[in-house]
Parts: structure tokens; sequence; C-alpha cells
């Protein structure tokens, strides 16, 4: 069912709270909350485009619909259990700040599936998944670095939690690895999706001479004031192709479809549970989009080796020797950085001169 779900009147939610739970003879209705619009072109638009490859998988057997532009709160607790009591027995949450949102609501529906992305707490009936984009923003780093012509690369940042630090981190100290003499400015804005507040940013940033930056947004506002500026930029979360060539020279593209197919399998065939899913290049969830004509070939080689052997496991993107912001050490030469250390990432490494927001 392709669309908007809104349940308009308190009695409306109350009728649907009747609604029996799910048997193998009926369709498995699932229900997504989306942090921003389906049109946004980046992040919520590859999360929508894995809920169609959930219909096509399983045709009649599935039924799915979504609530848009839900902000991150108690308007997400609410939204959340507009799709309980309308009978969905599984429902993704696709946002971190819907984190303890869906927490609270899986506690009222214990009979109901929960899937949160990119969050850390869990329940029996609550799974979380993510991927491991800080291994993309490595990728995308070296390209930055060879492009920059002012040596200023730029990063717009949504918000300050461990998984937008950790792509600026990555994507600084691969940049720097290529090339020594490069400056790294952070924005941030304080929102997944507001595109005004986007191109002020990348705005910003070009004032301070930055001309190559990334994206930790979901709009296209950036490539555009990009492209007005003649800078350089990459799509973010998805291809964003119509800014190629130029300003998009590639992108990182969120695969969310495979996961979901696989989650909403074991739904139907009884064999869910929950579990937390961290994936990456190798498992085909972040995947580097086309590198455009505008990047030279050795940069277009070096960038897809980087990625290779990110994707083996030969690689990974925090490697020591590596020290913090304030000069302090953090990882020995050689010592890779555990899953438990990035998933509180809360510093810069050394190198970065902007301030890390309170």
């Amino acid at each position: 069912m392709n669309r908007r779900t809104l349940l308009g009147s308190a009695a409306a939610l109350v009728a649907a709270s009747a609604i029996p739970a799910f048997a193998q003879d009926e369709k498995l209705k699932i229900g997504f909350i989306y942090v921003g619009p389906v049109g946004d072109g980046g992040w919520t638009f590859q999360h929508d485009l894995a809920r169609q490859a959930v219909e096509k998988e399983y045709g009649d057997k599935v039924e799915t619909t979504f609530i848009e532009s839900v902000p991150e709160g108690a308007d997400a607790e609410r939204a959340i259990t507009q799709l309980a009591l309308a009978g969905n027995k599984m429902i993704f949450t696709t946002s971190f700040g819907f984190m303890d949102a869906t927490i609270n609501v899986a506690k009222k529906f214990p009979d109901i599936k929960f899937e949160h992305a990119t969050g850390y707490k869990r329940a029996d009936n609550v799974a979380t998944y993510d991927a491991r984009f800080y291994e993309g923003r490595a990728v995308i780093g070296t390209i930055a670095g060879r492009m920059t012509k002012s040596n200023k690369i730029g990063y717009i940042g949504s918000f300050p939690i461990p998984e937008v630090i950790q792509g600026i981190n990555s994507a600084f100290i691969h940049a720097r690895k290529v090339n020594p003499d490069v400056e790294m400015k952070v924005v941030w804005v304080y929102s997944w999706f507001d595109p005004a507040k986007e191109a002020d940013a990348a705005a910003a940033l070009i004032a301070e001479g930055v001309d190559v930056f990334m994206q930790h947004t979901d709009s296209t506002a950036p490539l555009a004031k990009a492209q007005e500026a003649g800078v350089l930029g990459f799509g973010q979360a998805s291809d964003m192709s119509s800014f190629a060539p130029k300003p998009r020279i590639s992108s990182i593209v969120d695969n969310w479809a495979p996961y979901y197919i696989k989650r909403v399998g074991q739904a139907l065939d009884g064999s869910w549970k929950s579990e937390a899913t961290w994936a990456g290049i190798g498992d085909g969830e972040v995947v580097i989009g086309e590198i455009t004509e505008a990047v030279p070939a050795e940069v277009k080689a070096e960038a897809e080796a980087l990625k290779a052997k990110i994707a083996s496991g030969e690689h990974h993107p925090f490697t020591g020797p590596l020290k913090k912001q304030d000069g302090s050490d953090w990882l020995a030469d050689g010592q890779k950085a555990t899953d438990e250390e990035l998933s509180g990432l809360n510093f810069y490494v050394e190198g970065i001169t902007a301030p890390m927001p309170k």
C-alpha cells in the first residue's frame, strides 16, 4: 500500500487496537516511520526504495505503509503507536532519534517486531541495524583529499552523535593520508533534513575557501549550492545522480533492501529474533556510487583499491597510529578501533581544528 498513513482521531486509534495478531494465512502488515519526506533524494528515499523492494519480493504476502516527515521525540512515539494500533506486526523506525520512542512503544506491544535503524537499545521484540558509513567516508575522503586545490575540505554534520563523528574522522584521516596539507572545516545544522539550513552550511564552507565538501544530511540542497559556486561534493545516502558529473563526483549509497527483505522473510517464516547488525562495504550495505569522469583515472583507481581493501577486511579505516584532537594517544601503530570504541566515539582525531559541539 503505497500511501502515507495518518489515523485522524482518538476513536480511530481505539478501534484499530482490536486488530488480531498476525497469522501465517494473513498478510504481514509492515509499517515504516521516516524522519524526512520520501522525496528527499537521500536517506529517506533509500529506505523507501527498500520498502518497495520488500513489496516486490513478497507480493501479496505483505502489506506496507509509511508515515513520513516524523520529528524525533514525542511525535515519533505517537506515530509509532499509530502504526501499532493499525495492525502492523512489524515496524521499521528509520532514524537514530526514534530510539527511545521505539523502545517505549515496543514495551506496550510485545507481539510486534520492531526494527530500529542506527540505534543501540534492544529488547526481545526490538532489533537494531546500522551501516558502517565510516567505511564509505574513507573512500570519498581519499577522493576529496586528491581533488581539492585549496587544501580545504568541508563537512556538513547533522547531529554530533557517534555515527556522524565516525564519518568526519574517517574522511579526514584518509584525505590527509593522500594530502598532508589538507584542512577540514565542519559546520553543524542540527537537523537531518532542512534544505535551507543545509544550503546555508554549504555556503558557509564555500566562504571559508572549501572547494570540496561532504555531508551527513539528507537533502540535495548542498549539491545545488556547490553547483552555483563551482565546487565539488558527494551524494549522501542516495546516488543523487542528477548532480553528476559535477558537482557530484561520487556518492555513498545506503543499500537497505537486502536487509529488509531478509528480516521480513524471517518474520514470515517464524525465524525472526532480536539482534544487532552493523554491515558495511563488504556486505553490500554501504555502496560507493559512480566515480565520475570529473575524477582523474589515477584517483579513481586509488579510491577503488581502497574500497576493495576495506571490503576484504585488509584495511580498517581506524588503524593507528592515531591521536585524539587534544594530542593524547588513542590507537597505537597497527591497532584497530573496536566496535565498542566506535559506537561511543565523541571526539575528533588530531589535525581537525574545528571545536567539538557540546
